[in-house]
């Protein structure tokens, strides 16, 4: 029996959102801290390189979610494409002009996409699980989301999921979803996308989308559903007693993590000294950069060795 077709949007001069949900093949739980770590720098690599706006994302034990927005190849440029060229090969790479519009087709992908996170995932994790064959299930499903109240719902749905698995009270408390990387990382590199979904509210300052977005997400997790956890009555008092805000004990509380997760951690001249002293305990050929740990002034880390 044929597969049936995909929906995906056509139109012209408007982007298109989708919930994009894959699954592993393999039984149990089979991501761990690393794992997840390694699939949200994939992510990353390839929301820069595609044209795609990452509104939200989960990373459970054996499966993820993503939300993100597609745009169509008529609102990209030609110098846009050859640019994420660059991205994905390299500055030295030379872009092949007659194949312009398609590395344009490609670059506007949902299925394209997906399929370069989901393949360079699995060449990581069977490489450090020393294995071969399949890691992921069927294809992708993907999800047609409507702009306004139906996107917001679908995001918060998405950043609610280690709440309903019972792993974590507060959703902002698991860092790999899309409110916990806000909230532990300051959005770094900008990889998500700063609205939260909230411009149907009439939104448009940074600070006060998200304390919008986390009063949506905190009233919508604490309704009751059958055989799931939800945000506790207790943590949604209390939420409400603090407006909503994000305080800077909680913020620091978040960043702490970099003292046990971090290789290097320290000034950025000391993480640098350090980077250099033992380069060869990194897993990368390119030279890693020290990352600024937001909310601590001053302070860098750099992470992932070899033996973590």
């Amino acid at each position: 029996m044929p597969r049936t077709p995909r929906m995906v949007v056509t139109d012209s001069g408007q982007k298109a959102a989708y919930h994009v949900i894959s699954r592993t093949a393999l039984d149990g739980l089979p991501f761990g801290k690393v794992e997840k770590d390694a699939l949200v720098r994939i992510i990353k690599r390839f929301s820069a390189v595609y044209c795609v706006d990452v509104l939200g994302f989960a990373i459970m034990g054996n499966h993820f979610h993503l939300l993100v927005e597609v745009s169509p190849g008529d609102m990209v440029s030609d110098d846009d494409i050859r640019k994420r060229f660059q991205l994905l090969y390299g500055k030295a790479a030379e872009f092949p002009e007659g194949r312009l519009e398609a590395y344009r087709d490609r670059f506007c992908s949902l299925s394209a996409y997906i399929k370069d996170i989901k393949q360079r995932f699995s060449c990581n994790f069977n490489q450090r699980k020393n294995r071969k064959g399949t890691l992921w299930g069927e294809r992708f499903k993907s999800v047609l989301v409507e702009q306004g109240n139906t996107l917001i719902h679908c995001l918060a749905y998405i950043d609610l999921n280690p709440v309903r698995a019972g792993i974590v009270k507060r959703p902002e408390d698991y860092r790999w979803c899309s409110i916990g990387y806000h909230a532990q990382t300051g959005n770094t590199d900008g990889f998500l996308s700063s609205d939260l979904g909230t411009l149907g509210f009439g939104v448009d300052d940074a600070l006060m989308q998200f304390r919008t977005y986390r009063e949506y997400l905190y009233h919508v997790g604490a309704i009751e559903k059958r055989g799931k956890a939800n945000i506790s009555k207790k943590v949604l008092d209390e939420e409400i007693a603090a407006g909503f805000e994000m305080t800077r004990v909680r913020r620091f509380r978040y960043r702490t993590r970099y003292f046990t997760d971090s290789g290097v951690i320290g000034s950025r001249a000391f993480v640098e000294a350090s980077y250099e002293t033992f380069r060869d305990h990194f897993q990368t050929t390119r030279d890693k950069i020290p990352k600024r740990v937001t909310g601590i002034e001053g302070m860098y880390s750099l992470k992932r060795l070899a033996d973590a």
